[in-house]
């Protein structure tokens, strides 16, 4: 077993960051000890144990892991799901002359935190359409569960290949739509066959990676984009189609109706180049 202290530039807000991730059941999150347990996806799974021991405007972290053969690859993946090497000062200082001031300053500090693998950003993402939070939350646990695996009880999502050889029936057993599953399955079987290489589209510009998303049945631009934000940790992204930040605008400017997409263009103009930041913290301003 091994262990590693991390120091990095503050502000980094872990606990509010732990909160919005204790929101999925699938995330082993203990609060109280400042801790998550984070699967890494590699060629021989593992689990690391990230615990902050600092402040806000001090931020350091303990990282522990159980192969030391892997250490400098595990650490490489915490610190690019958790972005420490973004920094949230110069951000923090970018929105406070704007109209999200107030909101960025009750989340200060409030890292973008990464989904653990860019497969599972379009699966979760794929489950979540068109569905109450509640029920794809439950959706996409189920679906873990059933056919993912666990490691140190921490739950992996399902391979590419495992998700590709299931039947429709599998998945539409677990409350699946007929069409959710086949979207599923198929993407599945584009990475299993090379088709789609999502290693090699990280590196692409944002506007090529959405013309070949959407090419596949089943993603939207608005899955698109949250593999973007979410998978890739892209700055500038703002999915105008999500329902969460139109009744975040719609709240925070007090609007009698949900925004049109001109009032929406409007209104985020003055948040480029962090546009995926206002995101993130129209997000946080109407969870729980």
């Amino acid at each position: 077993m091994w262990q590693e202290k991390i120091e990095i530039a503050g502000p980094y807000q872990f606990d509010l960051a732990l909160s919005r991730l204790a929101i999925d059941p699938l995330n082993i999150v203990t609060q109280e000890e400042r801790m998550i347990k984070v699967p890494i996806y590699s060629n021989s799974p593992e689990v690391a144990t990230v615990r902050a021991i600092g402040t806000t405007e001090k931020p350091e972290f303990l990282i522990s892991g159980q192969d030391s053969s892997s250490k400098f690859n595990v650490l490489q993946k915490v610190a690019s799901i958790f972005q420490w090497d973004i920094s949230l000062s110069e951000i923090d200082q970018h929105f406070s002359t704007t109209s999200l001031k107030d909101v960025f300053a009750k989340h200060y500090g409030t890292p973008i935190v990464l989904e653990f693998s860019l497969y599972n950003t379009l699966v979760k993402s794929i489950i979540h359409q068109q569905l109450n939070m509640k029920f794809a939350i439950s959706l996409t646990e189920q679906f873990v569960k059933t056919f993912g695996f666990e490691l140190d009880g921490v739950p992996f999502y399902p391979s590419p290949k495992t998700v590709a050889e299931l039947h429709i029936e599998q998945l539409r057993n677990l409350k699946f739509s007929q069409r959710k599953a086949e979207y599923i399955i198929d993407l599945s079987k584009l990475i299993v066959s090379g088709e789609l290489n999502l290693e090699h589209l990280a590196q692409l510009p944002e506007e090529v990676v959405i013309k070949e998303l959407t090419k596949i049945r089943g993603i939207g631009p608005w899955t698109a984009q949250n593999f973007l934000l979410f998978g890739l940790g892209r700055a500038n992204l703002f999915p105008m189609a999500d329902i969460g930040i139109q009744n975040a605008i719609k709240a925070l400017f007090k609007l009698e109706q949900k925004p049109t997409i001109t009032e929406m263009q409007q209104y985020s103009e003055e948040w480029e180049p962090y546009l995926s930041y206002a995101s993130l913290y129209l997000w946080r301003s109407i969870e729980n």
